[in-house]
């Protein structure tokens, strides 16, 4: 298919999926789709996407990009979904180590130029991951950010070149949370700890009674995406 038509068979489908539950989603982007992944971020939503992808095709490739600066919780979910599911996940790594950052870059880059720290220990790794297949799956839902606010069932990635599913785009978090409970899905306990969206150490704080979910990622700037999804 040229773009023309990928764009439009992503319009098509997404207007067709609105209303489809999310593991009807995951059902048609992985028959549609084979060469397909899930990119794991060990957040509340995509434990939920984990579980659900191990019902319907345990098959389908799990990774995730390890910035090597995550907290020590995030990698102990990481091991204790491994664990419970059998599974291995594809890990994805910055091609310069945090050493090498530091000497190329001056210490803590992530204060003087987070975008840059992103690009470097997150962008770069997910396109290159990326280019090995024609379509992902993400855990991003509308009302994360305003950012996210118009994210479609299914989209074409321009940015990246490829399908792309959300598949519990219309949740709320309370959604999340009673799939969760329901299913007694692993999650991260930085989530009880006022965590609601966990990124990287060094830019994630706690979040306020009253603030936004993502007040606390990037704290003290205006950046509030890592540069994946926008």
């Amino acid at each position: 298919m040229n773009l023309f038509e990928k764009e439009e068979l992503a319009r098509t489908k997404a207007e067709e999926l609105e209303n489809a539950s999310p593991e009807d989603i995951i059902r048609y982007a992985i028959e549609t789709f084979p060469k397909i992944t899930f990119a794991c971020s060990f957040g509340a939503e995509d434990v939920v996407l984990v579980d659900m992808l191990q019902k319907i095709s345990p098959s389908t490739d799990i990774f995730y990009l390890d910035t090597d600066f995550h907290f020590k919780e995030t990698y102990e979910t990481r091991d204790k979904l491994k664990e419970r599911y059998n599974l291995d996940f594809v890990r994805v790594s910055p091609k310069i180590t945090p050493e090498e950052q530091a000497a190329q870059h001056g210490d803590e880059l992530w204060k003087s130029d987070p975008n840059a720290c992103c690009n470097i220990r997150k962008v770069e790794p997910l396109t290159r991951i990326l280019s090995q297949y024609d379509a992902w799956i993400t855990g991003i839902r509308r009302d994360q950010a305003p950012t996210r606010a118009n994210a479609k069932k299914v989209e074409y990635d321009l940015k990246f070149g490829l399908m792309k599913f959300n598949p519990i785009a219309h949740w709320t978090s309370d959604d999340v949370w009673e799939y969760i409970r329901a299913n007694n899905v692993i999650y991260n306990p930085l989530h009880d700890q006022n965590y609601p969206s966990i990124g990287c150490e060094h830019c994630t704080r706690q979040v306020m009674p009253g603030e936004d979910p993502r007040a606390g990622r990037w704290s003290g700037n205006e950046k509030t995406e890592c540069g994946l999804h926008k």
